[in-house]
């Protein structure tokens, strides 16, 4: 092994609009999202394709049209055969990991520019069929079809909607917006705060959109030609959020309602939510308008030294300081990144309060303000004043932007990196959580 001793910086970077699920980018793969962030990354910097050292992709929703989805970008890109490519599997961190995993090749001496994001469709999350190939239904294709009418019935093979299946923790058996209402029956985040929440959430991404700061790296999509998508879709989708916040109430709340009661939910999870017991006065909170929208989307940056960033000619964005990743309950997984903060800061060695500019994913509402509770009481991290003081989200997030699983690290950076660029800051952080109960970040200087 030889060792490199060089700055970590990102350079270029760019990501396609999101697209909310089942609409304009519905009919694209992933692989051809990751394809277009690659081909504007190298648009962009103008770097030869034959310097770079390898690919690395967050990708979440794998499947088997595009085996590791890195080689198969690469490949499609004209990026060079002999170079590295690697498939990164660690849920909406996945491409956090993805960069944090270039740097670690550049430390290690195995080559000194790749290209790292993520990638995902949720519009092209399978429904699948669960067995095994003992089974005399699924013994080879032709044995399925002739079985097809009779597979809804069958006690030994089940048909399975792949996107729930992957949204509900296998260990603690409780889908991802089951665990921000038990963060929220927790840390006794309302509905009415999380609400308010996802209203700023929605206007600062309009806002961020009409102001232009969003054209800084999002490349529209064309096809065949034309423009498929040219800006985030689902803010626009839900303007009318805006202007009437009062809409927000309207939403019914996801475990709360007449078929299922929260009632019902103390007794089937009642056992996550430490210190609380259900009373006459308990509330369901979490809605579809408080929760970050199922999307599709491809995101990257150029992870390079700082030496080859000036021997390249490349516009340095940001040196990397040092990063973290934290596990915690799956059932709590929500705040994650209030846990991983601390030990990426640790690493970068720069305190909460140096914190120019953080980028947090918001899956939900509820799991944001139960970071902002127990930042503050565990660590003396005030996420809520710097959200208060346009220090963290200033241009919105992921409850309005949408939440393309493996891009969304990504995403965060690159909204890191231009804000930083943009407002003058010198020290950001991104942050975000994943299921399963992995939280993620990553500290960065403006160069």
């Amino acid at each position: 092994m030889l060792p490199s001793p060089a700055k970590i910086v990102v350079c270029a970077g760019a990501r396609t609009p999101i697209g909310h699920i089942a609409r304009s980018l519905a009919a694209r793969p992933a692989r051809e999202l990751m394809r277009a962030a690659v081909a504007a990354i190298l648009e962009r910097s103008r770097v030869p394709k034959d310097a770079l050292s390898g690919l690395l992709v967050g990708w979440v929703g794998q499947g088997f049209d595009a085996p590791n989805i890195a080689r198969v970008t690469l490949l499609e890109a004209g990026l060079p055969e002999s170079a590295q490519a690697v498939t990164v599997q660690n849920n909406c961190i996945s491409s956090i990991e993805s960069v944090a995993a270039a740097s670690r090749f550049i430390l290690a001496g195995e080559g000194d520019l790749f290209i790292a994001g993520g990638t995902e469709s949720m519009s092209h999350l399978p429904y699948t069929i669960a067995g095994h190939r003992g089974q005399k239904e699924l013994r080879s294709l032709e044995a399925l079809k002739s079985a097809w009418a009779g597979l809804p019935q069958s006690t030994s093979v089940r048909i399975i909607d792949a996107m729930e299946q992957g949204l509900t923790d296998p260990v603690k058996n409780i889908n991802m917006a089951g665990t921000a209402e038990v963060c929220a029956q927790m840390y006794g985040i309302s509905r009415q705060a999380q609400d308010a929440y996802a209203h700023e959430s929605f206007r600062r991404t309009i806002e961020g959109w009409n102001k232009g700061f969003y054209a800084s790296h999002v490349v529209p999509f064309e096809a065949d030609g034309q423009v498929v998508l040219d800006k985030d879709e689902y803010p626009f989708l839900r303007e009318d959020l805006v202007a009437k916040p009062q809409m927000l109430a309207k939403a019914p709340a996801l475990f709360d309602n007449s078929a299922y009661r929260i009632q019902d939910f103390y007794r089937d999870f009642g056992a996550h939510i430490q210190g609380r017991a259900y009373g006459p006065d308990t509330k369901g909170t979490v809605t579809l308008f408080n929760s970050c929208g199922r999307s599709d989307g491809a995101a990257a940056v150029l992870v390079t030294t700082a030496p080859r960033a000036k021997e390249l000619g490349l516009e340095t964005l940001g040196e990397i300081k040092g990063w973290g990743f934290y596990g915690n309950n799956p059932a709590h997984m929500g705040v994650s990144p209030a846990l991983a903060a601390p030990l990426a800061l640790k690493r970068a060695g720069i305190s909460f309060d140096a914190l120019d500019l953080i980028e947090l994913h918001e899956p939900f509402a509820a799991t944001v303000l139960s970071i902002f509770k127990i930042g503050r009481e565990r660590f003396g991290h005030d996420w809520e004043a710097k959200h208060r003081e346009g220090k963290l989200n200033p241009h919105g997030g992921s409850i309005a932007l949408g939440h393309p699983l493996g891009a969304t690290g990504t995403r965060l950076l690159l909204n890191l990196l231009y804000g930083l660029k943009a407002n003058g800051g010198r020290f950001g952080m991104i942050a975000a959580c994943a299921g399963g109960g992995m939280g993620g970040a990553m500290v960065v200087e403006r160069y």
